[in-house]
């Protein structure tokens, strides 16, 4: 039975990258070894084992075989006789396909090491056109690493997959997953090029596609801005033209609520966000009603930073200090937070009158309050 370090681990060591966790494959054995040595077996599809003591994953070395369309059609084998070679043969790239063993030296039959030092992203072979998913895996890499081009047989490949509809088996939640983590990337911008060069993106995300150029502008803007997944792809979704097709790319890609909720406050409601400097305190007590501001102050607050950073993006060449923009809002809710209503007033009213007179007070605290604020605006 032999070990060897594979994958990432070995890959960002030769970049001089922090090894975020590691991979193991073994070669040589079965199950029932490792399960008496005390590894704990999990995974249904093949034979993955957690070490007793690190808890990292090992793997028993495996080939595949595709057996039906989409990223889910493969059938695995292993068994003792799987060499590292084979093994290593079924990996998507290069870089990721090179094994290190016990004596910290390397095994890389497929030329990794060389590709690392030309910084390009090469496919190990024509089974790379199987799997759907390494299209996503493919262009997220080169977010990761902008500083590496993608070969041009990889290329030509990447084309001929979209164009067989291997693409159309990808299941909602595995393309967001590999957004999402596209979007944390140090050029996210490259994902959505990567995508649209292939001809993937026009079919994964219409709606991107046909702004494509917008979205390009608005992403590398916002990179430069925050590192924040959640602020990047609000920005990014601002170049679609409606609400419609913003609620409709998150629904039909599952989008957790959080994100899907704040992107559609930001794109509903942006707008009154730019109009506080000269908003009458009608607007500003209803945004503050729409945001449930009074309820729940934080999230209020998170669409104020999300605007700011929104704004300073879509109207760049404006000379506004969209920070004072958010100040102004927070001061509002908190005048308001801080306003007492006298109990004996307010039992003075019945049903509906209720909330119609403390809209009423809170209206005028608003209008002897916000004029002095916004002449810092101008």
């Amino acid at each position: 039975m032999n070990i060897y370090l594979v994958g990432g681990a070995v890959r960002d060591q030769l970049l001089q990258r922090p090894v975020k966790e590691r991979d193991w494959v073994v070669v040589g054995s079965t199950p029932d070894v490792l399960l008496a040595q005390g590894y704990t077996q999990v995974g249904k599809d093949f034979p993955v084992f957690l070490h007793p003591e690190t808890k990292e994953e090992y793997a028993l070395a495996r080939t595949e075989r595709k057996v039906s369309k989409g990223y889910t059609g493969f059938e695995c084998e292993f068994s003792p006789n799987v060499t590292l070679k084979e093994d290593l043969l079924r990996r998507d790239l290069t870089i990721n396909a090179i094994a290190q063993d016990e004596q910290q030296q390397l095994i890389d039959p497929y030329h990794g090491h060389e590709d690392i030092e030309k910084k390009i992203l090469r496919h190990i072979s024509p089974a790379f056109s199987e799997d759907p998913v390494r299209l996503l895996r493919i262009a997220r890499f080169a977010a990761r690493f902008p500083e590496f081009s993608i070969a041009d047989e990889t290329c030509v490949l990447m084309k001929q997959m979209v164009e067989a509809g291997e693409i159309d088996a990808l299941v909602p939640e595995r393309v967001w997953k590999e957004f999402e983590k596209a979007l944390g990337e140090q050029a996210p911008v490259r994902f959505i090029e990567v995508l649209h060069d292939s001809g993937a993106l026009a079919i994964l995300f219409p709606a991107l596609e046909q702004h494509y150029q917008k979205c390009r502008h608005y992403l590398l803007a916002v990179t430069e801005k925050t590192p924040l997944v959640l602020a990047r792809f609000v920005v990014l979704i601002q170049a679609l033209d409606s609400v419609a097709a913003l609620e409709k790319l998150c629904q039909d890609y599952k989008l957790p609520n959080q994100i899907a909720r704040m992107a559609t406050l930001v794109k509903k409601y942006e707008g009154r966000y730019m109009d506080i400097p000269s908003a009458p305190a009608e607007n500003v007590l209803d945004t503050i009603k729409l945001l449930d501001g009074h309820r729940r102050p934080k999230r209020f607050e998170q669409w104020l930073g999300l605007c700011k950073i929104t704004a300073s993006i879509i109207h760049v060449n404006d000379t506004q200090d969209y920070k004072k923009y958010s100040q102004t809002y927070m001061a509002c809710l908190a005048q308001l937070q801080q306003q007492v209503i006298c109990k004996q007033e307010v039992t003075q009213h019945e049903g509906p009158e209720i909330a119609e007179f403390i809209n009423q007070k809170r209206l005028s605290l608003l209008k002897s309050y916000l004029p002095s604020l916004q002449k810092n605006l101008h």
